[in-house]
């Protein structure tokens, strides 16, 4: 099915658009264009700009805290942000109603090959080397999902031999029916445990993300992770491995100063180690997780072009600023502990660390020993603060030492404090290991405020 049938094929039956969103917004026009009958529903008690003018072009509007009680419709576009049995929408699936949501959509209307991204940490950027090495091949790339432009609406200018790479969260997957040619699991860790009802919810949700591959998909997953090193055997498909702790049959491997790729006994080398900007062993594991899924499609000279000039996604252990000696350095997008503790790696010396936010109810024992190990002084902020400072102080007790710890009251405060604190050769961490709900609309919102509160200093 192609763009223009699947949309046409809506014509004149009620459509309910959750979440009135980027994502969603184009959805909600393209089908008031083809003569859909749409109701928007947001939480919202007011529409931006763009989403009254869809009012004013037909839409109905469904606004307020009760935006769910009455969803009548035969197919409903579900925002990722919205669960899938919310009792309204649970309601008109069993009255009849399809659900489905932008992405699925697009899946089912995209007329090339499909790589998809998934995992706890490094979904961002692993997509972003794809695109990078796909470019430099010379193939045309829609990159989307959860990073980029929305692509269902896009789907008419695309050709089967472009690509499309999307990056795709777990409430993305959480009612995907349909699989990529390509699917790359970066790894798996406790997170959003604020939004699913349990961690076996979660990992399920990223398995959609394979499970739906024909015999010629491929899934490309981590060897190295507990979780997802088990998701490899049940793959419908070919599987590659990447590692960094040793061989893998089919995949990536590392030495530690190249990047190889095995198959069939064969082991080639990719590209040094060095060629890569990005700091930090997590974002080999990136690089590793996007080569062992271009391998064969993608020459070796247009990976290593990628490793030698991409450096890095905003809000990923970006250096905004080094001042009177001391970097400073925004990963606001680490919103979980396995995140901050793979950007503390990153470091060959102890850091201020900056952290604290919105509680996700993921534990943070684990990231109380390697705060312990690698940070001088921890400065906490946000609803987590308390917890993440038990947790340290409790591994303090264990291993016998413990940072200096500094409580504020709010974001800017923190960050002033770590200013204050540090001296010329130190670094300044600002990776809260903690979504930022408590404070800010998202994580980019809040590495923005970081930016210009030390651009001012």
């Amino acid at each position: 099915m192609n763009m223009d049938s699947y949309f046409l094929s809506y014509k004149g039956k009620r459509a309910a658009v959750i979440g009135v969103g980027v994502s969603n917004l184009p959805l909600a026009r393209k089908l008031l264009e083809y003569g859909a009958i749409v109701t928007l529903h947001d939480r919202k008690e007011r529409l931006g700009k763009e989403a009254e003018s869809l009012v004013e072009s037909g839409a109905s509007a469904c606004l307020g805290e009760r935006y769910l009680d009455v969803v009548e419709a035969d197919v409903i576009f579900r925002s990722p942000g919205v669960r899938p049995d919310e009792p309204g929408i649970a309601r008109a699936v069993r009255a009849g109603a399809v659900l489905t949501s932008e992405m699925e959509a697009f899946f089912e209307v995209c007329p090339c090959p499909i790589y998809a991204v998934t995992g706890s940490d490094g979904k961002t950027t692993t997509t972003t080397i794809m695109s990078l090495m796909l470019r430099a091949a010379g193939r045309r790339v829609h990159v989307g999902g959860n990073i980029g432009t929305p692509l269902l609406c896009k789907a008419g200018e695309m050709s089967p031999e472009d690509v499309a790479v999307v990056e795709l969260s777990s409430f993305q997957l959480l009612t995907m029916r349909r699989s990529p040619d390509v699917a790359v699991i970066t790894n798996l860790a406790p997170n959003h445990l604020d939004k699913h009802l349990s961690m076996q919810e979660y990992v399920d949700a990223k398995r959609n993300i394979y499970l739906y591959q024909k015999k010629s998909g491929l899934l490309v997953t981590n060897a190295d992770n507990d979780i997802t090193s088990q998701m490899a055997r049940q793959a419908p498909g070919r599987v590659r491995l990447f590692s960094r702790r040793g061989p893998v049959r089919s995949g990536c491997s590392t030495d530690g100063e190249t990047v190889f790729f095995e198959s069939e006994g064969k082991k080639t080398a990719l590209y040094a180690t060095r060629e890569i900007l990005l700091p930090g062993v997590h974002n080999l594991e990136n690089y590793m997780a996007a080569s062992a899924a271009l391998a064969g499609e993608v020459p070796r000279e247009a990976m290593s072009q990628t490793a030698r000039s991409f450096t890095g996604v905003e809000h990923r252990l970006e250096l905004v600023r080094t001042h009177n000696g001391v970097r400073y350095y925004n990963d606001s997008i680490a919103s979980s502990p396995t995140r901050t503790a793979a950007g503390l790696r990153s470091f060959d010396q102890k850091v201020i660390l900056i952290a604290g936010g919105y509680d996700k109810h993921i534990p943070f024992d684990e990231l109380g020993r390697i705060i312990c190990e690698k940070v001088r002084t921890l400065v906490l902020c946000g609803p987590t603060a308390p917890a993440i400072q038990k947790a340290v102080e409790e591994a303090g007790a264990d291993l016998g030492e413990q940072p200096r710890i500094m409580t504020c009251t709010g974001f800017d405060e923190a960050v002033m404090t770590a200013a204050r604190s540090a001296q010329s050769g130190d670094c300044v961490l600002m990776s809260p290991a903690c979504a930022s709900f408590d404070a800010f609309e998202n994580f980019m919102e809040r590495g923005e405020r970081f930016r210009q509160l030390i651009t001012a200093l």
